[in-house]
């Protein structure tokens, strides 16, 4: 069978961003294993996750630029070589040291991929058919994120935790192979522009110090780091302005339509991050389920979400997407509300209505403002526009955790998470998810400015 190039390219995007989410999300059911092996404490233990986040974080404004010069599908194949490379190399790990390395590798392989899959999308895909295939590229992301707990969980009780890495090898060679082979030629556009080293340092300095900084806020030390860091960021903003090929184009916070998305996406994921463990907590430590069970349950939102990413990412092609958009952060307002007064007498019923609602909404909400942010600007800043809303993603998932952190030290102070302390993750739960609410009102007003908003979408195909 003869697969058309927009077919080929949906394909890649899906499974690149499937297994982008599957280990970063998945990596914490082996921590335990993983921390065992090598002998880790429990600081080290938690550097497992987070230092991949902050490598992603630090690499994917370079990575617009870097895959917008050099070609967005030669970044996404260097992007999965990197990930395949530092999978591998994760398998083959004899100390802590070199796992951690082989985590940083797969970081920066992870950041090109999010940018260029998004990226190569808006170029090879028809105008028409954008959201739609945006829609297939968030529910990869949805599909790992309820997937990989499970997936993860089989593959390490029984095969070991090595058997993720495994995992993961053969669909990053299918994608290595569809790119050689199926999607020829290449998208260039900065192929004239400088790299802006000093941008890119300035920016991963900045977000380095911002996002450590806030997971540790509760600290003199993170507090001091996330000042500096959100003043490091400004100074980059100001630099950049001031270059003919700068690292990020901050003119395209000029189109309010690109900004409104950007900010809705960021306090969509600020609001909805934490929810999955808020939930976790109450059916474990409220309830008294056992972590199986917790499980069974907590898939209910993202396959909701999966379901409907597709189909609001192709009903955004015929109506306004920030419309869709606000519509659906409407429906997530509500489940968050519902959750606000979540304590150990709210029926199940409720709880599992609050967890439809928030899979509806965030499935009604994510393809149509991602196809809000890539269709806002123009054809030539695609791999620009694909680093914003990652870092946004990022951002917001950091601070939600964050969030978390600070509520939960403030309610409880140090004592552990436990069913004798029910009364308190209850207060804490609450607290969060009444902060939650105003983040999801936040990005309904910033999409309703994009719908207001007189600039353009843009409906021309990129070359």
């Amino acid at each position: 069978m003869k697969l058309d190039l927009e077919t080929v390219v949906v394909a890649v995007s899906f499974i690149t961003s499937f297994f982008a989410v599957f280990l970063s999300n998945g990596i914490v059911i082996g921590v335990p294993a993983i921390a065992q092996e090598f002998a880790m404490n429990n600081v080290i233990q938690n550097w497992v996750p987070t230092i991949f986040f902050l490598v992603v974080a630090i690499f994917t404004v370079p990575a617009g630029q870097i895959s917008g010069k050099f070609g967005v599908k030669k970044s996404l194949l260097g992007g999965v070589l990197v990930y395949l490379f530092a999978s591998i190399g994760a398998v083959l790990s004899f100390s802590t040291e070199s796992f951690l390395l082989f985590r940083i590798l797969q970081g920066a392989g992870v950041a090109f991929l999010n940018v260029s899959a998004m990226a190569m999308v808006v170029h090879a895909v028809k105008p028409q058919n954008r959201g739609k295939a945006l829609g297939f590229t968030v529910t990869g992301v949805y599909l790992a994120t309820s997937l990989s707990p499970v997936i993860c969980g089989f593959l390490v009780h029984n095969l070991g935790w090595r058997s993720m890495f495994y995992f993961v090898i053969p669909f990053l060679v299918i994608c290595v192979l569809l790119m050689a082979f199926k999607i020829p030629g290449e998208w260039k556009t900065y192929e004239k522009d400088k790299i802006d080293m000093i941008g890119s340092i300035l920016y991963g300095i900045g977000i380095l110090a911002f996002i450590y900084g806030f997971t540790t806020l509760t600290t003199s030390t993170g507090l001091i780091l996330t000042i500096a860091g959100l003043a490091m960021l400004v100074v980059f903003g100001a630099y950049e302005l001031r270059q003919k090929s700068p690292v990020f184009n901050m003119n395209l916070f000029k189109n309010k339509k690109f900004t409104s998305s950007n900010i809705a996406a960021l306090c969509s994921y600020i609001a909805v991050m934490v929810v999955t463990t808020i939930l976790n907590y109450h059916f474990q430590y409220v309830r008294g389920w056992n972590a199986q069970t917790a499980g069974m349950i907590l898939i209910i939102t993202p396959i909701i979400m999966a379901i409907m990413a597709p189909n609001s990412g192709k009903l955004s092609d015929k109506i306004h997407p920030q419309k869709l958009a606000a519509i659906g952060m409407s429906i997530a307002t509500v489940a968050l509300l519902i959750l606000t007064f979540l304590d150990g007498n709210t029926p199940i019923y409720f709880v599992i209505l609050a967890m439809i609602l928030q899979g509806i909404g965030m499935g009604l909400f994510s393809s149509p403002n991602m196809n809000a942010i890539m269709s806002s600007v123009p054809p030539k800043d695609a791999p620009t526009a694909s680093a914003s809303q990652a870092t946004m993603r990022t951002i917001g998932q950091t601070m939600s955790l964050g969030l978390l952190t600070l509520v939960f030290a403030w309610v409880m102070g140090s004592l552990p998470l436990a069913t004798k302390y029910a009364g308190m993750v209850v207060q804490a739960s609450q607290i969060i998810c009444g902060i939650c609410t105003v983040a999801c009102i936040l990005a309904i007003f910033a999409s309703l400015v994009g719908v207001k908003s007189k600039d353009k979408f843009n409906t021309d195909r990129p070359t």
